[in-house]
């Protein structure tokens, strides 16, 4: 039996943590592979998990064909609508998910843009076979069942985050609000507070955070003497070299890391 795996759409469920997997194993083994794993000609669409352990025990199991799709894209709307429904899905991965498919709507209808006809008025969101029409951040969120600012934090991670950091939120190593943060800095620093753990993440996203804290202008206060505004002076000057001694201190750590890790490649 030939059987395509398709990566994009094993991307859409999240993985079993070590103890769901060994339960499955443990079920598979004990009582075989009662549920048929769904195909849509070729293509694995549904049981992902038990194809794996049954080919990795040569258990038995059986198929059948889902034929009322027309394209991939249909399959993947399929996938992505049965996750969101899952309340065991986080947020994180329902916000991935609904901007996933808000790509395929507005794809669809670009596309049906052009085919059609120069007289005939271009479709709307709300012409489109999907629920709800996705046209604006909030129908997004409000599919995913996170707040648009969640949505957009997770739209800057799907968009600037290292493939390494969007594992450690998809496992939960680092929050949604902090890995956005994360995501601000270059791939090589947000690779090595990966590699750093848990509370290394936490650290760089309160870095990140200060420092753009530090960057918004504070508002003046004009001394009302020559010598107390040659005091103030003198402080803000202080300041600034204390910011100074520890940028270039986090620095050389952040160098250090990457040496490290160059060095275990």
């Amino acid at each position: 039996m030939n059987i395509t795996l398709n990566e994009e759409l094993r991307s859409f469920i999240d993985p079993l943590t070590p103890v769901e997997y060994a339960a499955l194993e443990r079920s598979l083994l004990a009582e075989g592979c009662r549920d048929a794993l769904v195909l849509w000609r070729d293509v694995l669409i549904d049981g992902h998990n038990r194809y794996d352990i049954c080919r990795k025990h040569d258990i038995p199991f059986r198929t059948v064909q889902n034929d009322r799709f027309e394209s991939i894209e249909d399959v993947m709307l399929w996938v992505i609508d049965n996750n969101l429904a899952r309340r065991s899905v986080s947020d994180f991965q329902r916000g991935m998910l609904a901007l996933r498919k808000k790509e395929i709507v507005a794809a669809r209808l670009a596309q049906r843009a052009a085919e059609a006809p120069p007289d005939q008025p271009a479709p709307e969101a709300e012409e489109d076979p999907v629920d709800p029409p996705w046209s604006t951040r909030e129908d997004v969120a409000k599919a995913a069942r996170v707040s648009a600012n969640t949505l957009s934090q997770i739209e800057r991670i799907r968009k600037t985050a290292a493939p390494e950091l969007v594992e450690a939120v998809r496992k939960g190593d680092i929050s949604v609000s902090a890995a956005a943060t994360v995501a601000s800095l270059p791939p090589q620093a947000q690779v090595a507070a990966v590699a750093g753990g848990r509370k290394e993440l936490q650290q760089a996203a309160r870095q990140v955070r200060e420092q753009k804290a530090g960057a918004k202008p504070k508002k003046e206060v004009v001394p009302d003497s020559p010598e107390e505004q040659v005091k103030a002076l003198r402080s803000q000057v202080g300041e600034l070299k204390d910011r100074v001694a520890t940028l270039m201190t986090e620095n050389e750590v952040l160098k250090q890391k990457l040496a490290a890790l160059g060095a275990g490649a």
